[in-house]
This record gives C-alpha cells, structure tokens and sequence, in this order.
C-alpha cells in the first residue's frame, strides 16, 4: 500500500496531506533530524545532497542563525514574533527559544502544510502564548488577520522569512510580498529574513533547482544584491546581510563550516 493511500485509516496523517511529493517543510526536517516526513520528502532531501552535500551545512546553520537573532530581539525587548513559512516546529523552534528568554513572549506560526499545522497545534496547546495559522504566506492580508487575534500590531513585532522566500519563483515577487507585510509593524518593529545563494556554486545551485521543480517543488537560490532587495530599503542592523554563520556567531568565531552554509541572512529594524 502506497503512502498517500493510507489516508484517513487512522495513522494520524491529515486526509489533505500529498505524501507522495515532497514538501519543504519536510524535506527541511529530515535534513534537521526529524521525523515528521515522509518517502517522497526523503528521496528529495538525499538527492539534493548528491548534488549538493553543503545543503546539510546550509540548513543547519541556518536554523543556528535563527536562534541567535530570536535571541538578539529578546534581548531588544521584542516580545511577538509573526514566523512566516514556519515549516514544522523542529527544535530549536521560534516559540521554544523566544518562550524560554521571555515566557509572556507570543508567537504565531504561519504555514499551508497541514501537517505543519498539525504539529503546532501542539505545541500552541501547551500555552495560550502560541498560536498557528494554516494560510498561504502569500495572502498577507489573512495572515495578518488571523496573526492580529493574538500579537498586538500597536507594538513592535518580530516579522520572520527564514528561508522560505527561496520557495518563491520570481514571478511571485518576494520583494513585493514582504512589502505588504511591513505597512502592519510599527516604528521598533523587526524583519528577520534568510536565503539560499547561488552565489559559490552556480551551476550546481541551479541543476538542483531544475530537478526540484521536475519533483514537485520551487527552490530558486538568488544573488545577495536580490536577496537585499527583499529587505525593502529597511536598514539592517550590525554586520548586515552576510552569510548566516557570520552573523553575530557564537562567541565571535564562526563555525569551522562557515563558508560551506550558502545562504544569506539579516535583521532589519522597521
């Protein structure tokens, strides 16, 4: 019996969820190490890494970025955090790190997997301080909507696109969907956002990209000065848009992989 066709038989899988073709929040947690994916997810995740073995340090440093800047918000008194193509709440998770630097800290998790959505509702039900909104990222009108039934938009927010924006071709205008966004957070307000590069391996970047999109998926790396871009004129904060493993590291020394994790990330005051 094939995945898809044990839907509904009581295995705990959401009837709407396609197993059968991979999706990036579970692609991105088996690279981190969890369990919450399936066949289709793990043929995608290990093939990529044929391909391109410094996806495993990418992701991986990547979620270590996430946590220093959740961590460096705290410690500027941001106390909401709206995680934008959250994907599952893998640990270290946003709720995890910021509840644990701040326990009053609220935290909406926004993403269109159900399965994604299955997984947070238990994570929110332990605390009325997390909640999660099962929405398309593209709809900013709606997920703002629902994120306003818990994060006061008259108060500084943390805005969070860790690596989603990737998912994206660029018809659907990253820059512009992050612009409808920001009219919503007022002055003291953050955007964190990271991005996969084609930068250091180009060709590769983009053959893994061409087989991506032939399974099912949209990976599209982009250059730094796009990536900016998507940051809509904000100013960053200190030491700008770099590689993620150079940003503000642990102890001031980046991890001897720095230069194998190929994305790009910042933290912009609004």
């Amino acid at each position: 019996m094939t995945e898809p066709e044990q839907h509904g038989q009581g295995n705990g899988i959401p009837a709407d969820v396609r197993t059968d073709i991979p999706h990036p929040a579970r692609v991105y947690d088996y690279w981190l190490g969890g369990t919450d994916n399936f066949a289709a997810d793990r043929e995608m995740a290990e093939w990529v890494l044929t391909l391109t073995p410094e996806t495993l340090d990418t992701v991986r440093a990547n979620r270590q970025w996430m946590v220093r800047a959740i961590r460096f918000l705290c410690e500027a008194g941001i106390g909401q955090f709206l995680d934008v193509g959250a994907g599952l709440p893998t640990s270290p998770n946003t709720c995890e790190v910021a509840q644990s630097a701040a326990q009053e800290a609220r935290v909406v998790y926004v993403d269109n997997d159900p399965l994604v959505l299955l997984h947070a509702e238990a994570e929110s039900a332990k605390n009325g301080a997390t909640r999660v909104i099962q929405a398309d990222m593209r709809n900013a009108a709606e997920v703002l909507a629902g994120a306003g039934e818990l994060l006061d938009f008259t108060k500084p927010v943390a805005l969070m696109f860790v690596g989603c924006l990737h998912h994206l071709p660029d018809s659907e205008n990253p820059a512009g969907l992050v612009a409808r966004y920001l009219p919503a957070l007022v002055p003291g307000s953050y955007l964190i956002l990271s991005h996969s590069t084609d930068e250091f391996a180009p060709e590769l970047t983009h053959e893994t990209s061409a087989g991506a999109a032939q399974r099912g998926s949209t990976w599209v790396p982009r250059g730094r000065d796009d990536i900016l871009r998507m940051f809509n004129g904000l100013e960053l904060v200190d030491p700008g848009l770099v590689l993620v493993s150079y940003w503000r590291p642990e102890g001031g020394v980046p991890a001897p992989n720095a230069a194998r994790a190929w994305v790009y990330g910042g933290v912009a005051q609004v």
